[in-house]
């Protein structure tokens, strides 16, 4: 059986790395992007090699269109088609919403919706060609609710559960699967700002009482690869903090 390949960007650490492990695990030819963690990209290349599985890692900033379709094509040249895209890259921002400058907006625009737009539309016109792809999104609960002093974060995720809905509908007719996954707090270098107090307070307001891991997150991209029914969907894994 052909294996299936798939592009992870922001793949070098947090719930982009541990969605490469997986894929890569399961048998799926994975690209792991980065932009600026070389070292950590090369860790995660000779981990998996230890056990006899190789991934190529590629550098590239997929919020600038040259560069993002410079990573798309590497993959068609290397193995003619894409079958899954994690657009996973993204950056966060924390302050006073009358403090936010253009240069913030366009920056946390750019890294957080912007390259999943570049991205998506990149490799959908492979996919169509195929008839064939998985598209998996990685938003934020915050995409969903909003949270103060995160405002251009969370509007740049709301927007990728936008994308993800109407690209659902426009792509479904060529066999094309959408989905979004909205993570609540994860342990992940982007949340290690937080003191042990304000992590515990997230933990005891959460139902199940914990913070959730990467490794959640990456489980449920692999059942969104390997379902063939779901589209056009946010779920969000937050351990019921937040319930909609």
């Amino acid at each position: 059986m052909e294996k299936k390949v798939a592009i992870v960007t922001g793949a070098s650490r947090g719930i982009g790395r541990s969605i490469a492990y997986l894929l890569a695990k399961k048998g799926i030819k994975v690209i792991a992007n980065y932009n600026q963690s070389e070292e950590k990209a090369r860790e995660l290349k000779e981990e998996l090699e230890k056990e006899n599985i190789n991934i190529d890692i590629i550098k590239a900033d997929v919020s600038k269109r040259e560069e993002a379709k410079r990573l798309v094509q590497f993959a068609i040249n290397s193995y003619e088609k894409i079958d899954i895209l994690i657009n996973n890259a993204g950056i966060a921002e924390y302050k006073l919403f009358t403090e936010e400058t253009d240069e913030d907006w366009n920056r946390v625009i750019n890294n957080n919706l912007y390259s999943a737009f570049v991205m998506c539309q990149e490799v959908s016109k492979n996919m169509i060609q195929n008839k064939n792809g998985c598209i998996i999104n990685i938003s934020s609960i915050w995409g969903m609710v909003g949270a103060s002093l995160e405002v251009i974060y969370s509007v740049s995720k709301a927007g990728i559960d936008g994308l993800t809905k109407a690209l659902a509908k426009e792509l479904g007719p060529s066999n094309i699967r959408v989905n979004s996954i909205a993570p609540g707090t994860i342990d992940t270098d982007m949340n290690k700002g937080l003191t042990k107090q304000e992590l515990k307070i997230l933990e005891e307001v959460t139902p199940l009482g914990k913070i959730g891991k990467p490794e959640d997150i990456a489980k449920c991209v692999n059942w969104l690869v390997e379902d063939e029914f779901t589209t056009g969907q946010v779920i969000s894994l937050n351990g019921g903090w937040v319930i909609t």
